[in-house]
């Protein structure tokens, strides 16, 4: 067998197998723990979005100054983002502090 041939299908099986590779990308939503009602629909339509197109979310909530006080209310947020995304997403990591930055990470299902 021809050894440039044998190169040529090789190359040819790598490219077929980088087609067939599922890709996505993480994407960042920030909030804050004293964020809107409706601010918080519109991030959560994004959230969504982001959800279809079969990307995952990392949601930052940031706590500045005195507001690393309400961690409770930011735990609060957090889940209400993900209750309101069960349908189409699923909490890979659960919410939990990195630095004044509360991080939970949103799955597609």
């Amino acid at each position: 067998m021809d050894y440039g041939r044998y190169k040529y299908e090789q190359n040819k099986k790598l490219q077929e197998a980088k087609k067939k590779q599922a890709t996505f990308q993480v994407k960042e939503i920030k909030v804050r723990p004293k964020t809107g009602d409706h601010d918080l629909q519109v991030k959560i339509g994004h959230i969504r979005r982001f959800l279809d197109k079969k990307d995952k979310v990392k949601v930052a909530l940031m706590f500045r100054g005195r507001e690393i006080t309400l961690s409770k209310l930011g735990r609060e947020v957090l889940q209400r983002i993900a209750d309101k995304t069960e349908d189409v997403a699923i909490v890979e990591q659960h919410p939990k502090f990195e630095g004044r930055t509360m991080v939970m990470v949103l799955a597609p299902k």
